[in-house]
């Protein structure tokens, strides 16, 4: 799922004659290109969607956006680490702790 999530502008910069902008999203920071909301501000708020802000947010709703995508697990379905779920063993879903440990030989044990 690839969702619209609101962020709040940290740092702004130009690179390579792009506006680019380091994104808060709950914890979560993340480089966003800021081309289609050229006036946004640090401490400003944005809808981001693929890496681009898109529309400015005030702060309440993105607070509250935010305290719902963390609740629903959305902010980690959006943000995960793809190479960490990669890396993980066959057959663990990420929950419940510690993924099981896998021996050289390829016998695994349960999770505890």
């Amino acid at each position: 799922m690839c969702l619209a999530v609101p962020g709040k502008v940290l740092d702004i910069e130009e690179r390579d004659g792009t506006r680019m902008a380091t994104v808060d999203f709950g914890g979560v920071v993340k480089e966003v290109c800021l081309e289609y909301v050229p006036d946004l501000k640090v401490g400003e708020y944005a809808i981001v969607h693929v890496g681009f802000a898109l529309q400015r947010l005030d702060e309440e709703s993105a607070r509250h956006t935010l305290a719902l995508f963390e609740e629903l697990g959305l902010l980690q379905e959006e943000f995960g680490d793809s190479w960490e779920a990669a890396a993980a063993p066959e057959g663990w879903d990420g929950a419940g702790g510690t993924p099981p440990a896998v021996h050289h030989d390829g016998a695994r044990e349960a999770s505890r």
